[in-house]
């Protein structure tokens, strides 16, 4: 199925992992397009016109939830970043307290830095880049909220800690698929369903699940039918409400 509403490949290098955002060994970006197609599939399935909280609580490094934060600040009212890894929580972190325009701007001067003292031409292309990123956020809304907690999606207990202090309306998640990343604990497919159940059971009915995962279909076992799905390249998506895991 081809884009819906991203319509036009537009140029995203500036949101390249490693370059403005931070990246590390074994977390892996995500396509910058999807990532804004899906974010605008899951905002029209919730309806209304107030600004979405998103959450990915299968975090990683961030990136998915800094891409979507920096593509559509007018449309977000906050972030949510969630994940059992340590070492992914550090990275989110990085990533998602560089959605504000001064510490794009700081950002911006530490490259700048290092390219006069590497003599690297490619770290003064990632300070304009973090310059235009800044300029971007500030005309859309300015610094994006964002909070970062430890928890494990297979733990009701620590997803519902998370939610304590917020309520997401969407979820955007790409499950692990045992290439760079894999489930903890040897969950493996059959931890989708159980994931999504356990994340719906902390969210209001009109929220929005949407998970990704690499194949032709999101393996969601004998739980509720997505409301809408579809593939674009190796990624499968699906589209859920939270009213449904309740019926």
């Amino acid at each position: 199925m081809s884009y819906r509403h991203v319509l036009t490949k537009g140029d995203y290098s500036d949101l390249a992992s490693g370059s403005v955002l931070r990246s590390a060994p074994g977390f892996p970006a995500f396509p910058v397009r999807l990532a804004s197609e899906i974010f605008l599939r899951a905002l029209t399935l919730r309806g209304g016109d107030a600004p979405a909280v998103v959450w990915d609580p299968c975090c990683g490094s961030g990136h998915l939830l800094s891409v979507i934060g920096l593509l559509h600040r007018r449309l977000i009212a906050s972030l949510v970043a969630s994940d059992i890894s340590a070492n992914a929580l550090d990275l989110a972190a990085e990533n998602l307290l560089l959605l504000d325009p001064d510490a794009l701007e700081a950002r911006a001067r530490v490259l700048e830095e290092r390219a006069e003292r590497f003599d690297k031409p490619s770290y003064l292309e990632a300070a304009g880049a973090a310059r235009r990123l800044g300029g971007g956020l500030a005309a859309a809304g300015g610094s994006l909220p964002s909070l970062v907690r430890r928890a494990d999606v297979f733990d009701r207990d620590e997803l519902a800690a998370v939610t304590a202090a917020t309520t997401p309306d969407i979820v955007i998640t790409d499950v692990p698929y045992g290439e760079q990343t894999s489930w903890l604990g040897g969950h493996g497919e059959a931890g989708v369903p159980e994931m999504l159940g356990n994340v719906a059971s902390v969210l209001p009915g009109e929220a929005v699940l949407a998970v990704t995962a690499r194949g032709r279909k999101v393996p969601l076992g004998t739980g509720p039918r997505p409301r809408k799905e579809f593939r674009i390249g190796t990624r499968s998506v699906a589209l859920l409400k939270v009213a449904q895991f309740s019926t």
